[in-house]
């Protein structure tokens, strides 16, 4: 996975080669502007149309909108969360159909008799036919044949999105799409097999090679326990227990402290009143920050940092033309200090030196003149820092992933136990958990009969801001209704609720509840609602709502993926739509906390 994460097939590759593009949770051109440096996002939009004029693009997704609408793609309509039936489907009329590539199956792959045993129903008495995964996708049977024999007919690129995986049981989509693309037997052409990120990151198809960029050393951590980042409030509420993970178990400290940098955890993680109550157990919080994000208005500690326009910097990210200078614009205001300052002065009390007689500026320049050492054309740093920057080498990769391991996969095993791709592995199978297999697996969802929770909501990145950051700024304003973040829903499911465009609904989740606008829209599906993650955690109005402006994580479980990786699971949640007629408080997430002084 490591090298299809770096070697992706690029966006040109595709225009030349690809004659089908399958997009499993859409493609959504906004995220190409989330690059870790200086990408153009109008370079890597203009690079995915031009592939869209030569090649044909399908997007599976409960969304129409869920990918550029320049691209001219088809939508294909799923029922969220059976991505993997669909899949398996798919799988299995190439094999009943012939259109497998069995001799790279047995060439390439290993465990691919057990994959066919379980399509064809051997280990639990289902088929995994186009009929069976209709009744579950909603996408009729004859069209599930259709797109199969058009995938083995031509160059194929199978597509998966980070969105699918955040979900309960949400690695079993992408297991199952390998698994397909696998049985296409195209991984390792140009243009073909798999891929994981198109839609979900900018850099991903670029087609330029990964070089080395100047970085602060890490160290060794002298602390090997760890959590999945996901499990935070398992960890502050549940001391001394045991958390399944990837193949055994964790036990989990007692935690007294948190010190928080470089995140805010009441916009990424699930279930906020459970969060809430995991942080008032501890005996103290410590945030850096520069905002008063509500992380920080929960903390014991605040350590007011500079912001990246009040300190000195170097950025680029991977595939980057240039490596840019980043002059502080104006001295830290107020008491507000580089992070640099706070961790060495921590160190300090600590008796570390922390920072080797260097301030933050001695380590820009020492980082630098590292990397210069194998860069030999970059100018030496006082040059680079007047001058703004370097350009980096651009090496286009000619060949996509895999292509080594086609061409010999004695010659290039790739990093597995068979040194081949596990279509079924004996590692994940002899784990022995129950939400987990060898092959990709379909796990039944619970039925829920007369649960009012009766809409899907999808909890996506937002268009007009990343992440949560600037929340309260005019971007992500102007997307707001009635104040506050907006649902959408399809035109049935907001007339059955007696809603209309610019109305406040209360949603609900056996979690928590929110307010948000409404805007009714025909790019749903119905019984499918959307919401964008990232508005500032308001829970000003308890009597009202959990969150007043509609932060989706009030909604979300906080459970894990899998018992495998536990890892975020918030991309989607059931609930119910009700309108809001009440009171309507104000929002009051951007408004600085009340000081003792100013009380006084």
């Amino acid at each position: 996975m490591e090298e299809l994460r770096k070697r992706p097939p690029s966006w040109p590759h595709i225009a030349a080669h690809t004659d089908l593009l399958l997009c499993f949770g859409g493609m959504r051109l906004s995220n190409t502007s989330v690059i870790p440096g200086g990408h153009d996002r109008q370079v890597v939009g203009g690079l995915s149309r031009a592939a869209a004029r030569t090649t044909r693009i399908v997007t599976v997704s409960a969304q129409r909108d869920d990918i550029g609408a320049d691209l001219d793609a088809e939508w294909l309509g799923i029922a969220p969360g059976t991505d993997t039936a669909l899949l398996l489907a798919l799988t299995h009329t190439l094999v009943a159909e012939g259109l497998a590539d069995d001799a790279f199956l047995v060439s390439h792959t290993h465990g691919a008799d057990r994959v066919r045993a379980y399509l064809r129903g051997d280990t639990d008495g289902v088929a995994k036919t186009a009929e069976w995964a209709a009744d579950r996708t909603g996408v009729p049977a004859a069209t599930i044949r259709d797109l199969a024999r058009s995938a083995a007919a031509g160059r194929t690129l199978v597509n998966v999105t980070y969105s699918l995986q955040r979900a309960e049981h949400g690695e079993q989509a992408v297991f199952a799409a390998l698994t397909f693309a696998a049985f296409l037997g195209q991984i390792g052409l140009p243009g073909g097999g798999f891929s994981h990120g198109y839609g979900s990151m900018g850099d991903h198809g670029i087609g330029v090679e990964q070089v080395k960029l100047p970085t602060f050393p890490q160290g060794r951590n002298p602390v090997s326990d760890f959590i999945p980042c996901a499990r935070i409030s398992d960890l502050l509420l549940h001391p001394d227990e045991d958390l399944p993970y990837d193949g055994a178990t964790l036990r989990l400290p007692d935690i007294r402290l948190v010190y928080w940098a470089g995140g805010n955890p009441f916009h990424h993680h699930q279930d906020l009143r459970r969060l809430r109550r995991g942080l008032a157990r501890i005996d103290t919080l410590v945030v850096n920050e520069f905002h008063w994000t509500p992380t920080a208005r929960h903390a014991d500690i605040v350590l007011p940092a500079a912001t990246p326009l009040e300190r000195d910097d170097l950025a680029a990210g991977p595939g980057d033309s240039r490596l840019r200078a980043m002059p502080r614009a104006v001295p830290p205001l107020g008491d507000a200090r580089e992070e640099f300052w706070i961790y060495d002065r921590l160190a300090d009390r600590l008796g570390t030196d922390y920072a080797e007689g260097l301030d933050s500026r001695g380590w820009l320049e020492r980082i630098y003149e590292t990397w210069r050492r194998t860069n030999v054309d970059a100018p030496p740093f006082e040059d680079f820092w007047r001058d703004g920057g370097t350009p980096l080498p651009q090496r286009p990769y000619r060949d996509g992933a895999f292509s080594a391991f086609r061409a010999d996969p004695a010659a290039h095993p790739l990093g597995t136990p068979s040194g081949l791709i596990e279509l079924f592995s004996p590692t994940l199978d002899g784990f022995g958990l129950s939400d987990t297999a060898g092959h990709a697996l379909w796990i039944e969802p619970p039925v829920e009969a007369d649960s009012p929770y009766d809409v899907q909501l999808l909890c996506n990145q937002p268009s007009h801001r990343l992440h949560s950051q600037l929340d309260m700024t005019a971007p992500s304003r102007s997307t707001k209704v009635a104040g506050r973040e907006p649902v959408r829903l399809h035109p049935t499911d907001a007339a059955a609720r007696g809603l209309r465009d610019g109305d406040v609904a209360i949603v609900r989740s056996p979690q928590g509840s929110l307010l948000a606008g409404v805007v009714v829209t025909e790019a749903l599906l119905p019984g499918v609602a959307q919401m964008h993650t990232g508005s500032w955690y308001d829970p000003s109005a308890p009597h009202i709502a959990d969150c007043v402006n509609g932060n989706v994580n009030v909604l979300t479980k906080d459970v894990g993926t899998s018992q495998l990786t536990q890892a975020s699971s918030g991309a989607r949640v059931r609930v119910s739509i009700e309108r809001y007629d009440g009171p309507l408080p104000p929002v009051r997430a951007y408004d600085p906390p009340r000081f003792a002084s100013a009380a006084s």
